[in-house]
């Protein structure tokens, strides 16, 4: 059985291209109060949709840069570019 992409939950980059959208239509300022409402409803959604997405890369990459022990090495992402070059 095929998955059905109409219930599937968007990517982070759709999410988050979605609610730039949202975040567009109402700085207009020509939306009704109920259609304002509806989307910053959904703008939430999309929003806690981002933010657990990031939360689960966070999480790879810590593991990825764990160490044997355990410890977990966090680096910023430009300290890890300069110790490859």
């Amino acid at each position: 059985m095929a998955a059905d992409k109409t219930n599937a939950e968007p990517t982070f980059e759709e999410a988050l291209n979605e609610l730039e959208n949202i975040v567009r239509l109402m700085e207009g300022g020509n939306l009704d109060l109920e259609d304002a409402l509806a989307r910053f409803e959904k703008g939430i959604s999309l929003s806690r949709i981002c933010n657990k997405k990031l939360e689960q890369a966070e999480k790879r990459i810590e593991m990825l840069l764990c160490k044997e022990s355990g410890e977990i090495i966090l680096e910023p992402a430009g300290a890890m570019e300069q110790k490859d070059e």
